[in-house]
């Protein structure tokens, strides 16, 4: 598939199709022109549970925090953060994570083919600061704890089989996790200010129990070429793992990360941006950076999770900022999917796709109170492109 270099144009200040800030449509960084809609339309008025969503949408509460699954006896749990959707006979099953320490863990709740809630129950127990992750192609969640010397662990979705700790994957303070299986790799963030971009190559594909851990290398610019090294010690003791490697490309709080089509996107908080690996060529450029955009406020800020869709979109889910998930299409388009009312001292968090795409799974992460207690997780149904 031909690389896709989303918004690159305009963040360089070249020429853009459409950009800044609810959309520019036709715009360019000289004369941007009047602001648009993205591809499903403008958002409508706050709907009962307070998100705003392009006509043909619909939204509903699945699990609040502290409360039991409707329909179960599972209590979910405290702030609810990186997630993902697993195929589960006619029906799916959606994992979320959970970002408090001590306790952490995971969760899952299962799903009819109607979407009826089936069952819920807990997949991971007894870690710390589970914030995001990634799934396997062979049907595994890989929750990763964002503490320092964190680990990664592989966990079964369908809570059969005990979690287990992936030591090989190192110790560092873990984000996210995107496997590519065509490289055979798990690539992985790390959310530090001087935090790296990791990849796993295991010694067998399918089986994470050992590998290589290797730190992507690379000059101090916006783009450039990268390469891979060694990293030495992946138990991050003595020396932490961001630090064994000269030329190792530093970014500023990895976040989010999605693989797909030869291409590995991912963001980083501290500078609010989405980065683009292209592994055919082996070159790195930005996607999108909120502080070179021209013409009006930027449309994406507090970036954080992000997942793809089977139309080749981009969903960008926001820390903070105005509390929306942004899409970015193939067609360097970029504008607000949903926002959510009333939850600005929240964040957006684990969105996934279920996995006919016509379902869309988020979390509030601390919902209207601001507490971790108050988490709200969502479904959003409708007319998602193909």
């Amino acid at each position: 598939m031909e690389r896709r270099s989303f918004l690159r144009g305009a963040v360089i200040g070249t020429s853009a199709a459409a950009f800044g800030g609810t959309l520019w449509q036709g715009a360019s960084s000289a004369a941007p022109a009047q602001p648009g809609t993205g591809p499903y339309g403008a958002l409508g008025a706050a709907d009962a549970n307070g998100i705003l969503l392009p006509a043909g949408f619909t939204s509903r509460v699945i699990a609040r925090s502290g409360q039991a699954v409707p329909g179960t006896s599972y209590t979910w749990h405290s702030a609810p953060d990186g997630g993902a959707c697993f195929t589960d006979g006619s029906g799916w099953i959606y994992v979320s994570n959970s970002e408090i320490n001590p306790s952490g863990g995971a969760g899952a709740v299962k799903f009819s083919s109607t979407g009826a809630i089936t069952g819920a129950y807990r997949i991971l127990s007894g870690t710390r600061t589970n914030c995001a992750g990634g799934k396997t192609p062979w049907n595994t969640w890989l929750s990763c704890e964002e503490v320092s010397l964190g680990y990664v662990y592989e966990t079964d979705p369908w809570g059969v089989n005990a979690a287990v700790r992936r030591d090989a994957m190192g110790r560092f303070k873990h984000e996210a996790a995107a496997a590519d299986p065509v490289r055979k790799v798990v690539y992985l963030t790390e959310d530090e200010t001087n935090g790296c971009l990791y990849r796993f190559i295991p010694t067998t594909w399918g089986d994470l129990s050992s590998g290589t851990l290797q730190v992507l290398v690379a000059g101090t610019a916006t783009s450039g070429s990268f390469s891979w090294a060694n990293v030495p010690d992946p138990d991050g003791s003595p020396t932490v793992t961001r630090s064994q490697v000269s030329g190792a490309k530093q970014f500023n709080g990895g976040e989010g990360c999605h693989y797909a089509n030869d291409t590995v996107w991912f963001t980083t908080k501290g500078d609010n941006r989405l980065w683009q690996l292209n592994l055919a060529s082996s070159t790195y450029e930005l996607a999108y950076d909120d502080s070179l955009v021209t013409g009006g406020s930027a449309p994406l800020t507090g970036v954080d999770n992000v997942t793809g869709s089977s139309s080749g979109d981009l969903f960008v889910a926001e820390d903070g900022g105005n509390m929306e998930i942004c899409v970015i299409t193939p067609d360097d388009v970029i504008a607000p999917f949903l926002r959510i009312n009333g939850q600005s001292g929240s964040e957006i968090t684990g969105p996934a796709f279920s996995p006919d795409g016509k379902r869309l799974y988020f979390s509030s992460q601390r919902g209207t109170s601001g507490s971790s207690s108050g988490g709200i997780t969502y479904e959003v149904t409708g007319p998602f492109r193909a």
